[in-house]
C-alpha cells in the first residue's frame, strides 16, 4: 500500500458534543430558562465556524492557554446568545464554558472506531493533530481511543496551531514517515486538507455535514468509506 500512516483531526472529525453542538447549547439555555427555537439556532451555528476561521486566519493561538481558552470561547458564546436575541451575560457565557469542557458531554462518532481498528490492522500508523486544548489527551483516554494513537500533536501542548504548517511537519516527524507516504482526514478544507496537502500529505475532506459538496480533492462523508478513499483494499 502507499501510505503508511493517517491522521486525524478531532473535533467534528473523532469526537463531538453530545448529542450535537447546537443541542447541548440549546439544553444549556433552556436550563437557565431560555427556549430557543431550534432553526435560529441552526441558521446562527455559522458564528463558530466564522470564529475559529478567523481566529486561525488571525494565528491567535487560543488553544495555548486556558486564559486564551476560556476568552475565546466567551466570546463565541456572547456572539451567539446575541444572534439568538438573548442578552449575553457572564454568568450565562461562563456555564455555557464549564459545559462545553466537561467530558462527560463528548462521544466518538458511530464510525470512528471501526475505521481505526480496519487501518490498524492493515498496519498503518495512526495520529491526531488538532488544534484544541491539552484536555483532549484526557478525552481521548475518557473515550478509550488513546490506544489506537501512537503520534498525539494537540496545539494546546504544543503551542501551534492549524493551519501553521509546522504541526503538520512535527507529527510527520514523530511518525518518522515522509509527507508523500501520509493521510489527513479532517472537516475543514481551510484548516486541514489544504494545508496538509501544502505539505505533501494526501487530504481527506470529512463532510459529515454536507458543507462542502463541491470540494474538489477526496471527499467522504463518513469514516466507513475512508479505507477504499485511500485505497485499501477491502
Amino acid at each position: 500500500m502507499k501510505y503508511r500512516a493517517v491522521f486525524f483531526d478531532a473535533g467534528e472529525t473523532l469526537v463531538h458534543p453530545h448529542p450535537s453542538f447546537p443541542e447541548l447549547f440549546a439544553l444549556v439555555l433552556r436550563g437557565e430558562g431560555h427556549d430557543v427555537d431550534p432553526v435560529l439556532l441552526r441558521e446562527s451555528i455559522h458564528v463558530v465556524s466564522d470564529r475559529f476561521a478567523q481566529a486561525a486566519e488571525d494565528r491567535e493561538l487560543w488553544t495555548t492557554s486556558a486564559h486564551r481558552s476560556k476568552v475565546f470561547w466567551r466570546g463565541v458564546y456572547v456572539t451567539l446568545l446575541g444572534q439568538l436575541g438573548l442578552s449575553p451575560t457572564d454568568e450565562l457565557a461562563g456555564r455555557l464554558y464549564a459545559e462545553f469542557t466537561d467530558l462527560a458531554n463528548y462521544r466518538a462518532f458511530p464510525d470512528v472506531r471501526p475505521a481505526l481498528e480496519r487501518l490498524r490492522t492493515a498496519g498503518l500508523t495512526l495520529g491526531v493533530v488538532s488544534n484544541f486544548e491539552e484536555w483532549l489527551e484526557r478525552l481521548l483516554e475518557s473515550l478509550g481511543l488513546t490506544p489506537f494513537f501512537d503520534v498525539r500533536v494537540i496545539s494546546g501542548v504544543e503551542g501551534v496551531e492549524k493551519p501553521d504548517e509546522r504541526i503538520f511537519r512535527l507529527a510527520l516527524d514523530r511518525a518518522g514517515v515522509d509527507p508523500s507516504r501520509a493521510v489527513y482526514v479532517g472537516d475543514s478544507p481551510a484548516l486541514d486538507t489544504r494545508p496538509a496537502e501544502a505539505v505533501g500529505m494526501l487530504g481527506v475532506l470529512l463532510d459529515r455535514r454536507g458543507r462542502h459538496p463541491d470540494h474538489a480533492g477526496i471527499r467522504i462523508t463518513t469514516l466507513d468509506d475512508l479505507p477504499a478513499a485511500i485505497g485499501l483494499e477491502a
